[in-house]
């Protein structure tokens, strides 16, 4: 959209049959159901890009803020939830676990937001730093901030710091999940997630994959050409001068181009080079995912719009999940109820008893390319799903309709490269967000964006990304007196488009 905008000649390789890569839908019983990202956020992301190409944001996608962020169940059923306003959440904390723990919050909520607003500007909307010219950006003459990001200290660690409760501790650690992670491995830099759901969760009406729908109506409208159902295969190089030439599709198509966006997962990028990686340099994987779209009935504890059932040993399962490479014995589960507001009320279509649509997803290692999930291993996983749901007072009674469901057997498939991974690398230890790729290809005229990249996962994130690569795209070619077209491709399953072109909470 942005390189359209400014008049370049784009066209978007994908190999799927329709925008939105990880952003998906799928069909359950004859309803459409969210399948991948259910949560957006930094909504000033696609304000900008609306501005960009002389729209508004308000104009194209109807968006509703959540005044209700996420319920959340603990054994026996006691439950918590979590406001977009900071005053409401502390309120709730205090009638949950005491003003001990409320006011742990208040501290918590500042500090988030204070790193927030020192990695805004200086880390995750701007090109991939070092940590010399993150220090230089954030100032070197200001070591209160540098300090305040809090690199050094785990996010379970730093959270014992505000509350004694370990629900809390729960509850503000799952935010390293958001990025495929380990809340005990995880930097405590991740909770200016905190600040980021306190700026405004969004829900889009229609569902998030209406989003994708529309980028991709405005892109065509701006001239962009997109070729569906075609995987690029190979991202051609010349041999002698060591420069892209362009893309080679899985029909045969070639597709001359001097400058290649790449927004597949970079684990897929060496075998379109013809470059396989050596083991040394295979990056470590961030969390897959088991996802059960279906229809339920749901009774027992009131759902929200989204609602997280914890299990009782956090620490066990994600030992179980990272050290033992395994599905948990007994998982967190996340649940979007996608007929549901944001407080839990039903649609006005949907009528009492009749089966709504449940996303159910519980974490598992990223091994879908050496590991293949058989019936009876499946069928395990969906039992400990509904052990933990029951155990924190939800039951579901599944209707006749055949649910859909995703392994990490199929997101390696669907994203070739990823193994099933689908947040890229974990954002584990205080270097992991400087070894993530920045937007400049290993070569010449060949750029990167997507979530396996900087700034990170997620919809906004993935966005950025983009944004990033547009703009180093721009100025390379404003530098070399370009006029030939751009590919954006995120063909291989994973994006959309994978030789110029980006889940889930």
């Amino acid at each position: 959209m942005r390189l359209a905008a400014s008049g370049v000649s784009v066209t978007v390789i994908e190999a799927q049959s329709c925008p939105g890569g990880k952003l998906r839908q799928v069909d359950v019983g004859g309803r459409p159901f969210d399948a991948g990202p259910t949560v957006l956020t930094m909504k000033w992301v696609f304000e900008e890009l609306m501005q960009v190409c002389g729209r508004r944001l308000e104009d194209e996608v109807p968006l509703k803020r959540a005044k209700v962020l996420a319920r959340h169940f603990w054994t026996g059923g006691a439950s918590l939830d979590l406001y977009g306003d900071v005053d409401e959440s502390r309120r709730a904390i205090r009638d949950f676990a005491g003003m001990g723990e409320a006011e742990g919050f208040r501290r918590f909520a500042e500090d988030g937001e204070r790193i927030y607003r020192v990695l805004k500007d200086s880390f995750i909307a701007a090109s991939r730093p070092n940590p010399y010219s993150l220090s230089r950006r954030i100032g070197l003459s200001r070591p209160g901030d540098l300090l305040a990001i809090k690199p050094f200290s785990t996010l379970w660690s730093a959270l014992s710091s505000y509350f004694a409760d370990p629900r809390l501790c729960q509850l503000f650690g799952r935010y390293a999940t958001y990025c495929g992670s380990s809340p005990f491995a995880a930097p405590a830099t991740l909770m200016l997630v905190a600040h980021v759901e306190q700026e405004g969760v969004w829900m889009v009406e229609g569902g998030l994959h209406k989003l994708a729908q529309k980028l991709a109506e405005i892109a065509q409208g701006l001239g962009v050409t997109f070729l569906y159902g075609d995987p690029a295969v190979a991202i051609t190089i010349d041999g002698l001068r060591k420069l892209v030439t362009g893309v080679e599709t899985q029909s045969g198509r070639r597709i001359e181009a001097k400058q290649v966006l790449y927004n597949g997962d970079i684990g897929g990028l060496p075998k379109l080079l013809g470059t396989p990686l050596r083991p040394a340099h295979k990056p470590a994987r961030s969390l897959s995912a088991l996802i059960r779209c279906s229809l339920a009935v749901p009774s027992g504890v009131p759902l929200a719009h989204h609602s997280v059932f914890f299990s009782d040993g956090y620490e066990r399962e994600f030992n179980e999940l990272f050290r033992e490479g395994r599905a948990p014995a007994d998982p967190t589960i996340y649940l979007c109820a996608q007929d549901r507001s944001d407080d839990g009320r039903p649609d006005a279509s949907l009528t009492p008893g009749k089966p709504e649509r449940i996303y159910a997803l519980m974490n598992l290692p990223a091994n879908g390319d050496r590991h293949r999930y058989d019936e009876s291993e499946i069928q395990t996983c969906l039992t400990g799903m509904e052990r933990r749901l029951a155990r924190n007072g939800l039951e579901l009674q599944q209707s006749t309709d055949i649910p859909h469901l995703t392994t990490p057997e199929d997101f390696a498939r669907l994203y070739p490269g990823s193994g099933g991974g689908l947040y890229g690398m974990p954002s584990h230890g205080w270097m992991a967000s400087f070894q993530r790729p920045g937007t400049q290809g290993p070569v010449p005229g060949l750029y990167l964006a997507g979530g396996s990249v900087h700034p990170g996962p997620g919809i906004p994130m993935a966005a950025l990304s983009g944004m990033l690569a547009a703009a180093l795209i721009q100025q390379d070619r404003d530098s070399a007196g370009m006029s030939r077209r751009a590919v954006i491709a995120g063909g291989m399953p994973t994006g959309p488009a994978i030789a110029g072109n980006s889940p889930s909470r």
